[in-house]
């Protein structure tokens, strides 16, 4: 079977999978006890820490475990929120963030804050301008993810955080789908926060993590917590974590040329596809390398899901995180697109293992859903 759902899971690398068992075996004392076991798995998670962060150019005491992506964005939202600044009640995102962060923004509106969601434009991208007509004296923070999952179109970061600086606004940025993808420099873009999640990168589920910068104050939402300084509850998984770090570190090293093949794949199914009938979602050029976002005129994109899955082809209609809804995608709404057009999307993410090949039998295989169903 041909697998293209790489933004929804990744299959764990090798690597990873020897580094995770070794750990397992050898170091499976709790970080927080005292004695030899628990420092040997303690300095594990003090190496893992350091890896984690010199891979986006941050501190290692910024960095904080978690169970994954949707953790990391709610314990982190809510612990930067959680610490009272005097008369500031005012947070900004967008309509296309994750659910865990929309989710947790509503939470958020009912304990006081007011939120407002900044237009994004037919590519999904924030234009400083739409931010700098919501911002107010009031705003405490922003959360803008660096890629969206569904369409794969990529912020500009860099300059809004930037903008968010000069004007003391904490940016939070959901990078799970960026991170061993793009480079992510948390200093250059003046983030205050981001989380990553392990199973995006060839490592385990359950592992994520979350950056933050070292110089702010943040509260615990559950007090009297004792792992990661507070931030967490609970014995941390150290061979998860360590499996994390191997995995980050292995697709660091090979980032860029790995971009580049796949932006040749990308390339490739854009030219071979029937452009009448298939069209690009999302930015044509500001996106991720692996990313396709397309709908078919005329034909649901469940549909279209489900006869890929029966020809052996695996891709998704959005967010694995958003399955079982009747809503259409977010992303599609938000950028203009008719109810009708938004029923329409699919995605088709590619990784390590997909070839040229795979990609001409896929194209090939969605031409034929398409002269089929109109036929």
């Amino acid at each position: 079977m041909i697998y293209l759902d790489y933004s929804a899971t990744t299959p764990m690398s090798e690597h990873a999978l020897q580094v995770y068992t070794q750990v397992a075996r050898n170091y499976f004392g709790n970080a927080n006890s005292l004695h030899d076991y628990g420092d040997a798995s303690n300095q594990l998670l003090a190496s893992s820490r350091s890896e984690i962060a010199s891979l986006i150019n941050g501190e290692p005491h910024g960095i904080y475990f978690t169970s994954g992506g949707s953790e990391s964005n709610y314990l982190s939202l809510l612990s930067l929120l959680s610490q009272p600044k005097q008369g500031k009640n005012h947070l900004i995102t967008t309509e296309i963030e994750h659910p865990s962060v929309l989710n947790t923004f509503e939470l958020l509106k009912k304990q006081g804050f007011s939120i407002s969601y900044v237009p994004v434009n037919e590519y999904g991208q924030v234009p400083l301008s739409a931010l700098n007509n919501v911002v107010t004296e009031k705003t405490i923070l922003v959360s803008i993810g660096h890629a969206n999952a569904e369409l794969g179109t990529i912020q500009n970061i860099v300059e809004i955080g930037r903008f968010l600086s000069e004007k003391n606004i904490l940016f939070h940025s959901d990078c799970v789908q960026s991170f061993g993808k793009i480079n992510i420099d948390v200093k250059q873009a003046k983030l205050s926060c981001i989380t990553m999640s392990a199973h995006k990168i060839y490592g385990p589920k359950g592992v994520g993590a979350v950056y933050i910068d070292p110089s702010l104050h943040w509260k615990p939402i559950v007090p009297n917590g004792t792992h990661e300084s507070g931030f967490r509850q609970g014995t941390l998984n150290v061979p998860g974590i360590s499996a994390f770090a191997v995995a980050a570190r292995d697709r660091k090293s090979i980032m860029e040329d790995e971009a580049r093949r796949l932006k040749g794949l990308q390339q490739k199914f854009l030219t071979i596809m029937d452009s009448k009938n298939i069209i690009l979602e999302g930015h044509p050029t500001h996106r991720l390398p692996h990313h396709l976002a397309l709908r078919i005129k005329g034909i649901e994109g469940q549909y279209v899901m489900l006869e890929c899955n029966r020809r052996g082809i695996a891709i998704s209609t959005g967010s694995a995180c958003k399955v079982g809804e009747t809503a259409p995608a977010n992303s599609m709404v938000a950028t203009g697109k008719t109810q009708e057009e938004a029923y329409e999307f699919i995605r088709l993410t590619m990784g390590q293992s997909t070839t040229e090949a795979e990609i001409e039998k896929t194209v090939a295989a969605l031409h034929d859903i398409i002269q089929q169903f109109y036929s």
